[in-house]
């Protein structure tokens, strides 16, 4: 890690990219490469080896055109919606389509690396995130990408907004309608616990 790097804003590493400095690229790929990892592993189906391959495509992106960055963007939103558009036209691609829109999915669940204090809060907080991804898993994609940018991403409504290119009410009506789903399917665990970790 350079430690030249670590104050510089996402923006700023994006404008040194573009000016050939790979130790830029190297920090912003510290930053970013795990959280993409993640929600490419829940879009497409928790296929490890794809989401790999998206990731590096993605970031092969970055280096071949970093002049597509739109700098009227924060770069999370920006690397965010090309994350999105990505798995998009990968599910247009399969056309694996049922009940109009719906997909099928990989349901087989997975533990979460979870660390608490407590070893009883541990196990019940693990049972319930592999509860929940599970119930997410058989949302349709806007609505499961809806929630893990949210919750996974911690992305804010209006930076969603842009991601998805829909209106910030449409975020929170898919927010609201998924959140109330998931709290219905998991009416076992209090509803409050669905967003945290």
């Amino acid at each position: 890690m350079n430690q030249h790097y670590i104050d510089h804003t996402d923006e700023r590493l994006m404008n040194a990219i573009k000016e050939g400095d790979t130790q830029a690229f190297d920090e912003l790929y510290r930053r970013y490469s795990t959280k993409l990892l993640h929600y490419f592993y829940r879009m497409l189906g928790k296929n490890e080896e794809k989401a790999q391959d998206f990731l590096q495509d993605l970031f092969l992106k970055i280096v071949e055109k970093p002049h597509l960055f739109n700098s009227n963007m924060r770069f999370s939103t920006w690397v965010f919606t090309v994350a999105s558009n990505m798995c998009k036209n990968e599910y247009r691609r399969l056309k694996v389509r049922i009940n109009g829109d719906r997909y099928v999915q990989d349901l087989n669940p997975t533990s979460e690396d979870i660390v608490l204090p407590n070893i009883d809060r541990q196990i019940d907080h693990a049972h319930f995130k592999k509860m929940l991804f599970e119930e997410v898993e058989k949302l349709d994609q806007t609505k499961k990408s809806t929630f893990l940018l949210r919750y996974q991403e911690h992305l804010s409504i209006k930076e969603i907004s842009q991601v998805l290119d829909c209106s910030e009410g449409t975020v929170k009506s898919r927010l609201f309608y998924t959140t109330r789903k998931l709290a219905e399917k998991l009416r076992i665990f209090k509803p409050s616990k669905i967003g945290r970790s």
